[in-house]
C-alpha cells in the first residue's frame, strides 16, 4: 500500500477502504508519511468529500490513534460542548462554569485557533498562568476535585487529529464536512465524555456557510456519537456577524467574565443560555429546556457561576484576580476608534472578514505553530440592525503594531454594509437537533 495511490484514489472521487484510511492516518501520526502527502490527501477530501462510511472510519481511526479516557470512575455522566468555530465565540468560557456550578461535571478537550476562528485554549492562555497543557492524571484530578476542566488535546489522546488539525489550519483544508465531523467527534469519543452538545455555526463567519450544510454536519456528528453510545444533540446557530461584541483573546475573556456577572451582550448571553440549557436537558438535570434556563439564570444572579469560574481558573494555575481586574491580562498599546463613513442602518457585518482582520492584528495564526498576541482584537460598538450616524464609532481596534493596525482598518471597514431602511438581524438560533 502506498500513500500516493490513496491520494490519487481520493482525488478521482473513489471511496477508500477502512484499511486505506488507517494506513494513511496512522502512518502520518507515526511520522512515516510526510506533511506534504497528508496535505495533498486533505485537499482531495475537501474537493471530493467522503461517504458516511468513510467519515465514520476516519473518526474511529483518529479516536483510536492513541489512548481513550474512561471518566466513569469520576462521575456516571460527564458533559461537554463543542463549537464548530466562529468569530467572537467565547461560549465555553461561560457555559462550562455555568453548567458545572449546577453539579454537572464538564470535562473538555479544546483546540487552538483554526483559520479565522479563535481557539478556546488561546483565549484561556490570555489569563496569566492558566495551564491548558495538562497530563492525563492532572486532567482527571482537576475534573474530580472541581467538576470542571478544559485542556488541550494531550499527545496520547487522538494524536492523529492533533497533527491533522494543525496541518489543516495552514493548508486551506479547514472547510470540509467530513474533516470537521471526524475531528470533532474523534476528540469527544477519545476524551470519554458521555453527553455532548454540538454548537454548529452557519453564516459568513462559519465553516458551514449555509444552514443546509450546517444541518448536514450536525446530523453527521450526532449520528457518529449516538452510534458509539454517546448522548448527543446539536444547536444550529447564526454566525453571519460576530457573537457578542469582543473579538480577540483577552478581550473575549473580559466579555465572558462580564456575562457571568450578568452584564454581557444580549445575543451572547442568550446563546450561552440556550447551549447550557441543552446540556442540562441532555444530562437529565431538567425536564425541559425552559426549566433548565431558569436554573441557569438563577446561577448567574446568585454569583454561583462566577464563583465556579474563579475556582476553575485557580485550579488550572491561572490568576483568579482577573475576575476583579481584567487589566491583569495583556493590554494593547494602540487603541483606535473606527468611525462610520455614512449614516444609515447596519445591514451586515461580515464575520469572516472581522475574523481575518483580527488575525492580521496578530490574534490568530497565519503559519503553523506561530505565536499569537493575546492583547489585540476588536470590540464592536454596533451590530446588525443598529442605527448609526456618520462619524459615530463603529468599533475600537486594539493593536500593538501600526502596520497591522492600518491593514486591519481596511478589512474592518470593508466588512460593514449599510442600508437606508431598517434591517432585522437573522435569528440567533436556527434550530436544535435532538
Amino acid at each position: 500500500m502506498r500513500a500516493v495511490d490513496i491520494i490519487l484514489k481520493k482525488r478521482q472521487g473513489e471511496e477508500l477502504t477502512r484499511e486505506e484510511i488507517e494506513y494513511l492516518v496512522l502512518g502520518f501520526t507515526r511520522g512515516d508519511i510526510p506533511d506534504y502527502q497528508m496535505a495533498a490527501w486533505l485537499m482531495a477530501v475537501v474537493w471530493r468529500g467522503m461517504s458516511e462510511r468513510e467519515t465514520v472510519d476516519l473518526t474511529m481511526t483518529m479516536a483510536r490513534s492513541g489512548d481513550m479516557l474512561d471518566l466513569s470512575a469520576i462521575a456516571p455522566l460527564v458533559v461537554d460542548k463543542h463549537s464548530t468555530g466562529g468569530v467572537g465565540d467565547k461560549t465555553t468560557l461561560v457555559v462550562a462554569p455555568l453548567v458545572a456550578c449546577l453539579g454537572l461535571p464538564v470535562g473538555k478537550m479544546s483546540g487552538r485557533g483554526l483559520g479565522f476562528s479563535g481557539g478556546t485554549l488561546d483565549k484561556l492562555e490570555a489569563i496569566p498562568g492558566f495551564n491548558v497543557n495538562l497530563t492525563r492524571e492532572q486532567f482527571m484530578d482537576v475534573l474530580k476535585r472541581h467538576g470542571l476542566v478544559v485542556a488541550g488535546q494531550s499527545a496520547d489522546l487522538a494524536p492523529a487529529d492533533g497533527k491533522m488539525y494543525a496541518l489543516r489550519d495552514v493548508t486551506a483544508t479547514v472547510e470540509s464536512l467530513p474533516l470537521i465531523a471526524s475531528s470533532v467527534m474523534s476528540k469527544k469519543i477519545a476524551a470519554g465524555t458521555t453527553a455532548i452538545v454540538l454548537d454548529v455555526k452557519t453564516g459568513s463567519g462559519a465553516f458551514m456557510k449555509t444552514e443546509a450544510d450546517a444541518v448536514a454536519l450536525a446530523k453527521t456528528m450526532v449520528k457518529i456519537g449516538r452510534g458509539v453510545g454517546r448522548k448527543v444533540s446539536a444547536v444550529i446557530s447564526d454566525m453571519d456577524q460576530p457573537l457578542g461584541y469582543a473579538v480577540g483573546n483577552a478581550l473575549e475573556v473580559a466579555e465572558a467574565i462580564a456575562t457571568l456577572q450578568g452584564r454581557g451582550p444580549a445575543d451572547f448571553t442568550e446563546h450561552c443560555l440556550v447551549v447550557a440549557a441543552e446540556m442540562l436537558l441532555l444530562a437529565g438535570k431538567c425536564a425541559t429546556a425552559e426549566a433548565g434556563r431558569v436554573m441557569l439564570v438563577q446561577a448567574i444572579e446568585s454569583g454561583r457561576a462566577m464563583a465556579k469560574f474563579r475556582e476553575w481558573v485557580q485550579a488550572q494555575g491561572g490568576e483568579a484576580r482577573v475576575v476583579d481586574d481584567i487589566t491583569l491580562m495583556p493590554q494593547a498599546r494602540l487603541v483606535t476608534e473606527l468611525k462610520s463613513p455614512r449614516s444609515g442602518y447596519i445591514a451586515a457585518i461580515n464575520a469572516m472578514q472581522i475574523g481575518m482582520a483580527t488575525v492580521a492584528l496578530g490574534a490568530g495564526r497565519q503559519k503553523k505553530g506561530e505565536a499569537i498576541d493575546h492583547a489585540v482584537g476588536v470590540v464592536l460598538k454596533k451590530k446588525v440592525g443598529d442605527r448609526v450616524e456618520k462619524g459615530e464609532v463603529l468599533l475600537t481596534i486594539h493593536a500593538n503594531d501600526e502596520r497591522h493596525l492600518a491593514e486591519a482598518q481596511e478589512k474592518l471597514l470593508a466588512a460593514c454594509q449599510w442600508s437606508e431602511a431598517a434591517v432585522r438581524p437573522a435569528p440567533l438560533i436556527r434550530r436544535i437537533i435532538r
